[in-house]
Order: C-alpha cells, then sequence, then structure tokens
C-alpha cells in the first residue's frame, strides 16, 4: 500500500516543534547523550539470495563513523532506548545513514525499540526500507568473539582504547531470521566538538536501491530536519577523517 504523506504545512508544522525543542535542550532533540568515534566497515557479501542493494550485496570496506548513544538520557546504567548510528563514507554522493535502536531480535520484536542497560545487544532499524517490491530490516548485532560495550558511555569509550570493539551488520525481512553482511569497526572516539557538529538524515542519505518506507519514515524526516536547523547543521554535517581503525 502506498502511503501519501501529509500535506507540507504538517511538514513545517513538525520540522518548527522540532527546531523550538532542539533550541530548549541547546543540541540534539534524538539521543542527545552519545559518544561519536572513527570506523570501519566491512562487507561481506550477502548470504544467500541478495538484497537487490549493490552495497550489501557487494564485498567491500569503507570508512565510517559510529555513534553510541542514550535515548533520554537516563542517568548512569539505568535502563534506557539505546542507539547505534553509523555513518558510512562513500566516494562520490551522499554517505549512507543508517540509525538503529536497541530491540529484540524475534520478528515480532526488531518493530519495537526496547530499553536495555548494556550497550552490547540487538539494534534494529525499527521500521523497514523499500526494495522494490520487498521490506527488509537491518540490524547490527552483538559480535561473540568481540570486547564487552559495558553500561554506559564511559565504559564505551573505555572499550576502545584497550580494543577495537566489533558489530556485526545484518539483514532481514519481515519475519525471517538475520543475515549477517558485514562487520562494524569501532576505533579511536572523536572530540566533543566532532561529536556535537556530526548530523544524520536516515530518510534521505541511503543508497538509491533503499527507500525509507511508510509514515514514520515521514515523520523521522522531519523530526530530525528540525533537529538539525536547530543545531544550525545540515544532512552530511561532520564524520571522521580516519581511513581505517
Amino acid at each position: 500500500m502506498t502511503v501519501t504523506p501529509p500535506p507540507s504545512r504538517s511538514a513545517a508544522i513538525v520540522e518548527r516543534a522540532s527546531a523550538a525543542l532542539g533550541r530548549l535542550r541547546h543540541g540534539r532533540l534524538l539521543h542527545p547523550a552519545g559518544r561519536s568515534f572513527a570506523g570501519e566497515l566491512v562487507i561481506w557479501g550477502t548470504p544467500g539470495p541478495p538484497t537487490g542493494v549493490a552495497l550489501l550485496d557487494e564485498p567491500g570496506r569503507y570508512r565510517a563513523t559510529v555513534r553510541l548513544s542514550k535515548g533520554t538520557p537516563t542517568p548512569g546504567g539505568w535502563p534506557d532506548v539505546l542507539g547505534v548510528a553509523l555513518r558510512l563514507h562513500r566516494a562520490t554522493g551522499r554517505p549512507f545513514d543508517l540509525l538503529v535502536s536497541s530491540s529484540g531480535a524475534a520478528p515480532l520484536l526488531r518493530n519495537l525499540p526496547l530499553p536495555r542497560r548494556r550497550f552490547t545487544g540487538t539494534y534494529s532499524t525499527i521500521v523497514g526500507y523499500r526494495v522494490g517490491p520487498r521490506r527488509i530490516w537491518l540490524a547490527t548485532l552483538a559480535d561473540p568473539d568481540s570486547v564487552d560495550l559495558g553500561s554506559s558511555l564511559r565504559t564505551v569509550a573505555a572499550a576502545t582504547r584497550t580494543d577495537t570493539p566489533r558489530l556485526v551488520l545484518a539483514v532481514a525481512s519481515a519475519v525471517g531470521s538475520w543475515r549477517p553482511v558485514g562487520q562494524v569497526g569501532i576505533g579511536a572516539p572523536l572530540s566533543a566538538e566532532e561529536d556535537a557538529a556530526l548530523a544524520f538524515d536516515p530518510v534521505r542519505n541511503l543508497p538509491p536501491e533503499l527507500r525509507a518506507a511508510g509514515p514514520l519514515a515521514w515523520l523521522r524526516e522531519h523530526t530530525y530536519r528540525g533537529s538539525r536547523r536547530a543545531r544550525g547543521a545540515t544532512a552530511q554535517s561532520g564524520g571522521s577523517t580516519a581511513t581505517t581503525v
């Protein structure tokens, strides 16, 4: 079913409200507390049937920026909706911005943001993407051979000083199991200034074959746009200049 987007007046209202709330926060409206890192994404290629997205189906290595964050944020190690934001830097064109939230791994739970205490676990896109007539979901999963990220932004940063934490990038249909397609390495922390300058657009910064699906994609697009406006950021602001982790 094709969802008709609300009129532009509704978009302007959402953007103005998001910008006003962002100015009250003096920073990000969504996931304000976080740490950013230089990173690297290695795509192994899709096992089994291809997804139809060349970037996921064909092996490659990309410079990346990784941000781990808390949604509310709650104090210390209290449960929160945790987030991983991944910016894949491409040689030409827009970057690929992937934003995933703490969720369950099972099909019915990958559509729900679930609070948890620790940063190691499953993070999904919550809403799916359309690839032609099909929908897919993306996720980062815990790598069983990686150092643990702990339960706070401080322990996440500490883990990168002793090792290179890793996450597994995976893809699934609405009811299928996760299929690993690559690995994200988390490297050196970026400065607080670099973190503040970083801004994502999870709706527009996509590979050409992917389209954000459903009315929540519309809301997400205009909420993020308003938040960026409040900070004076653009959809491609910031990112690591490191070549590898």
